[in-house]
This record gives C-alpha cells, sequence and structure tokens, in this order.
C-alpha cells in the first residue's frame, strides 16, 4: 500500500474552539471531519469502564487513497487496475503525558504499540464512518486499560525504571484543505506504459523486465482531542522498472529504473522514459559479459547518484531520536541493532560525527533544490504536527535528531519529522535532507585526487561507483529478492553494501571497466568522519523508505518502492574514501535456463 506524506500547499484556517468543528471550503459535500469530529467529543465525554481512568489522549486517523497501478512487460500489459479504499486509525492512551499504555512490549509481544486499524466504507458517510469509530475506540480503549496494567506491573519490577514522558505536549493545528480529486485522463497511460516497455525488446539478454506506472492521490485526515483537525491532499506518482537476466556463468544479475513526480502529469513523457529504460537495457547487456570484480581493499569514489543512496542507507538511522518500546525481553533491541537500526549518534549531541567542514540539515518546508521539484515536502507531520528545518549537524558537530511525539532524554519534544506509510505508527524519518560542505571539490579534482591515492597505495586500479542497488525495485523475483535482502541483513552489523554499477579505473590513463559482483564491506556511518574527499556537485536523490515492519528504521530501511513507501530525498555531493573493502562473489552461482529465451518479435 503507498505512503503518502502531508501535502505542501496547506493552508491554515481559523483556529476552531474547543468542540467545535473546523470549517471545510464552501460547497464542499466531504462529511468525514463531520463524523471524526462528532465522534471523537462523544467519546471524550462518555468513554469510561466504573472504576477505571478515562482516556486522555484520543486521535482518530483516516486515510482515503486513490491508486491506479500499469504494468507492462515487452510492450504487452500486463495489470491496470484503479482501486479505492479508506482506511481508519485510532491511537486512544490512558494514564497521561508522563505515563501511558502505549509502546509497551511484554514478554508475549506488543502491548498498546500498535493502534486499532480498519477499512471504512468509501462513500464518505456521516452514520457508517462514526459507527465503525465507535467499535474500534471501544475495541482501543479496552486494549489501553489492559496494556497500562501490564505496563505499569513490568515497571515495578525494573530496578531502574524509565523517567522520560511517553508523550510530548505539542501546539494543535487546524489545517483543512481543498480534496484534490483523481485524474486519470490527462495521459492515456496504458498507452505509455505499453511504448516505454517496448524498447527493451531490444535486448534479447534480458529473461524478464516490468515496467509499472504508480499513480497515487491520497488525502489524509487527523482528529485528535487536543484540538487538532487536519484534512491534506495530495498526489504522488511513480515509474518504476526491473530488468533481469544471468550472466554465462550463471549470476544472478539485474538493473532498475525508478522515476517519482508529485503528480502524474509531471511524469517525464514516454520518449524520455523509453530513453532512460534503453540506456538500463544497455547496462544490463554489459553487465552480462563483464569481468567479476576481485577482492579490493583500497580508495573509493562514490559519484554523486551513488553517494546519495549509500547516504539513505547510513544516515537515516543515526539521524533518528526514536526511542524504543519498553520491552520485557531484549529481541526487539537485538533485531533492530542487528539491521542496522540502532542510532551511534544517541548521546553525542555536541560532539563531532561528520568532518568539520560538513552541514547535515532535514528540511520538510523545501520544495525545489535547484529547480528540481522535491517530494518529501510536507507542512504538518503524521503525528500532527507543524514541520520544521532542522540544523542535524553544523561543522561537523550533532546539535540535533530527528523527533515524532515520543520524547527520549535528550529531546523533549518533537520537531515535525512522525512520518509512516499506511497509517502505521509515525515514527522520526527523514524527509529532504542536505549534506553539503563547505569545501566542496569539482568532480575532475575528486577524481584526480581518486587516481592519485591510488598511486600512493601502489595499485594499478581503483573502483568507483556510478550507481547503488535497490533490490526491493530491481529483483524479477521473490527468491532473487529474498537473497539479497538476506546477504544485506546478514551483513547489516559488518556495514555490508550492495553497489550496481561498479568500474575499476586505471590509475594511468584513466579508462574504466564495468565489473560485477562486488559486495561492500564495512562501510558503516564511522567513515564520513574522514572522507578522503567531497565535492561541489549535488544532486538529488529519490527514494521511498520501506515502512516494511522488519526493516522500517534500520539500514535495509532506503530500500522501499512506491508501493508501499514513503517518499524522500537526500541532496549529496560525490563521496571520496580512502580504504574500502570489497569481496568478490563467492560461492557457486545458479545454473542457466537450459533453453535460451524465445526471439523477441
Amino acid at each position: 500500500m503507498p505512503a503518502i506524506g502531508f501535502g505542501k500547499n496547506a493552508a491554515a484556517v481559523p483556529q476552531a474552539g474547543g468542540g467545535q468543528i473546523a470549517p471545510v471550503p464552501g460547497g464542499d459535500t466531504d462529511k468525514t471531519m463531520a463524523a471524526l469530529h462528532d465522534e471523537l467529543e462523544r467519546s471524550k465525554d462518555r468513554l469510561v469502564l466504573p472504576g477505571q481512568q478515562r482516556p486522555y489522549f484520543i486521535e482518530y486517523r483516516l486515510l482515503d487513497l486513490d491508486e491506479r497501478v500499469i504494468s507492462a512487460e515487452f510492450g504487452a500489459l500486463l495489470t491496470s487496475g484503479t482501486t479505492r479504499n479508506r482506511f481508519m486509525s485510532v491511537d486512544l492512551r490512558v494514564g497521561n503525558y508522563k505515563l501511558d499504555s502505549s509502546n509497551f512490549l511484554s514478554a508475549e509481544g506488543f502491548r498498546g504499540f500498535l493502534g486499532s486499524t480498519g477499512t471504512v466504507g468509501i462513500d464518505r458517510d456521516y452514520d457508517s464512518l462514526r459507527q465503525d469509530l465507535w467499535l474500534a475506540t471501544d475495541q482501543a480503549y479496552k486494549q489501553a486499560l489492559d496494556s497500562f496494567s501490564n505496563k505499569q506491573a513490568a515497571l515495578r519490577a525494573l530496578a531502574n525504571a524509565p523517567t522520560v514522558d511517553d508523550f510530548s505536549h505539542e501546539v494543535p493545528v487546524v489545517m483543512v484543505e481543498p480534496r484534490v480529486e483523481p485524474d486519470w485522463t490527462t495521459r492515456n497511460w496504458e498507452s505509455e506504459a505499453r511504448t516505454v516497455s517496448a524498447i527493451l525488446k531490444n535486448y534479447p539478454e534480458l529473461y524478464n523486465s516490468r515496467v509499472t506506472y504508480h499513480l497515487i492521490y491520497a488525502t489524509s485526515y487527523i482528529v485528535t482531542t487536543e484540538g487538532t483537525q487536519i484534512r491534506t491532499s495530495r498526489s504522488l506518482a511513480a515509474i518504476e522498472a526491473s530488468l533481469g537476466t544471468q550472466a554465462l556463468d550463471g549470476m544472478p544479475l539485474h538493473n532498475f529504473l525508478a522515476v517519482y513526480a508529485n503528480r502524474p502529469a509531471e511524469l517525464p513523457e514516454a520518449a524520455v522514459v523509453r530513453q532512460q529504460l534503453d540506456a538500463k537495457g544497455k547496462e544490463v547487456a554489459a553487465l552480462r559479459v563483464a569481468p567479476t570484480v576481485q577482492d579490493y581493499d583500497g580508495p573509493m569514489l562514490f559519484e554523486a547518484q551513488a553517494a546519495g543512496s549509500l547516504l539513505a542507507q547510513l544516515l537515516p538511522p543515526s539521524l533518528s531520536g526514536a526511542r524504543p518500546p519498553l520491552a520485557m525481553n531484549t529481541r526487539f533491541e537485538q533485531m533492530m541493532q542487528a539491521l542496522g537500526g540502532r542510532s551511534e549518534w544517541i548521546g553525542r549531541r555536541g560532539q563531532r560525527v561528520l568532518p568539520l567542514t560538513v552541514d547535515l540539515t532535514d528540511d520538510p518546508t523545501a520544495q525545489q533544490f535547484q529547480g528540481r521539484d522535491l517530494i518529501a515536502s510536507y507542512q504538518v507531520d503524521q503525528d500532527g504536527v507543524r514541520a520544521q528545518k532542522v540544523a542535524l549537524v553544523q561543522e561537523g558537530l550533532l546539535k540535533e535528531l530527528l523527533m515524532s511525539r515520543r520524547p527520549r532524554p535528550d529531546f523533549d519534544r518533537s520537531n515535525g519529522h512522525g512520518r509512516s506509510a499506511f497509517l502505521a505508527m509515525p515514527r522520526p524519518m527523514v524527509s529532504n535532507l542536505f549534506f553539503s560542505a563547505s569545501n566542496g571539490e569539482s568532480p575532475a579534482d575528486l577524481r584526480k585526487k581518486f587516481l592519485e591515492a591510488c598511486k600512493q597505495n601502489g595499485q594499478q586500479f581503483g573502483l568507483l561507483v556510478r550507481e547503488m542497488d535497490n533490490p526491493v525495485i530491481a529483483s524479477s523475483s521473490q527468491e532473487e529478492l529474498s537473497d539479497s535482502l538476506e546477504t544485506l541483513a546478514t551483513g547489516a552489523p559488518n556495514g555490508d553494501r550492495m553497489p550496481l554499477l561498479v568500474y575499476r579505473v586505471n590509475v594511468n590513463d584513466g579508462s574504466e571497466q564495468l565489473v560485477r559482483g562486488a559486495l561492500i564491506s564495512q562501510l558503516t556511518v564511522r567513515n564520513l568522519r574522514a572522507p578522503l574527499g567531497i565535492g561541489n556537485d549535488n544532486t538529488v536523490f529519490y527514494y521511498a523508505q520501506s515502512q516494511d515492519a522488519e526493516t522500517a528504521g534500520t539500514a535495509l530501511g532506503a530500500f522501499g518502492s512506491a508501493n508501499g513507501g514513503v517518499p524522500s530525498d537526500i541532496v549529496a555531493p560525490s563521496l571520496l574514501f580512502e580504504e574500502i573493502e570489497v569481496r568478490g562473489p563467492h560461492g557457486e552461482p545458479r545454473r542457466t535456463p537450459l533453453v535460451p529465451p524465445p526471439p523477441l518479435q
């Protein structure tokens, strides 16, 4: 299910008083806000069991989602369909801001960690929605009472119980945008999918390919007992393509294309996408006959696009101020740490974490970089908190972490970065992340420094990375995806990274040779403290952060897609590292098909 952030062009309306519903634009017949507000007020006034606490906080969230998905392969349509769904979530807490029923992991499993969720009618019917909310709220209240009782008992058994608050006080927001209605007819999307995918017929080396258009419109609602009333609308569009084959020795190979835009009409025209796919096909054909990489330990240059993808794996886990739930066993913490989900920057406020010349800023209010639209912009996060520009690192020193409404000992307030996909629990996540250096070098100078470093090591060649892998988009089968994610998950503690396009660069003449099968090892956020060089060629890397339950908030969270990911981007330059370890392929490759693929007409 796709993830949609809050809209970029929201206009605030006058603050509604206690018990008053926020006004909607004239002529608006949407009764959703009224149903959410009225049932919330009724629950606030009447929901209580004899002898038990009333809820101190109730939040209703609702996602109204229209999505069109079109997939094609080698010029033929595979699927084409439009879906309409509405989903709701209830977050109900008993206790108080200091200690409540949320974020508790008992020995048996989660308690009060996930809210009550479900589907609701698509007609925006007032009575039907209130009925669904009533039942979900009743269930959430009873679960919260049970969770709070168990949590209090667990805390009494601890020698050193946590003292930090469970929930932060924030200013209520009232913001009602006009609804954005889906437009499926501006372009002939089925024709475009056929046209662009047909270009891959030129590559008989391909075993499979798929081009998928995701066109998404979403309206999000948040109503809370604190007075927050929000309705925001936005759209998102993506073209994601995978290309798969095998080398002659049986090694699985793939490539991918990912293009994102804020609106379907802003996606590139078919002719442009055909050119991009043609280039991807040429790369796969070249990979198929390329030599395998040998084990290597030395300088490595990441061009800007690859550097952005690398930073998407390295930085978000360390920038997140997420506080893990109170757990009665250590399995959750161990799992997150094993997958690279534990921040190495916790407790290091004011200390150097990056070079003194580097600043790191996350700004969800930014809408463009050098004329290119950003896809992670919003005005309020999914906790209902206004978005804020956050100076995370200044002159190499850690100043802030990204925060949702779950405080930590050193950061007690949200800074508007609670994000999630599909009504999941908001967690601190990057939006538009800017990595910049005051001493950035030109690409030509950085390449020269790279070759000089290789010569000083006595090496005949160095390795250059032009693009990093995203197995979630690129894998052509579930088996291949599982193998890739298993490799990364197993190697996450060692800093394993999967490059896609790696070139062996001759130190004497600068010539490049494509190689395959590389796996980078021991590349962690610590390598960013002292890179050999940083470029001045900042570019935008677009991606979708995964919200998969097992990978969200970890290094594997960089591998998402438009189908379930949170729109994100990183603005970053080329990066040069002095010593990176690369392992070549080991083990037995898979057998190739006995019969070659049929000819493409």
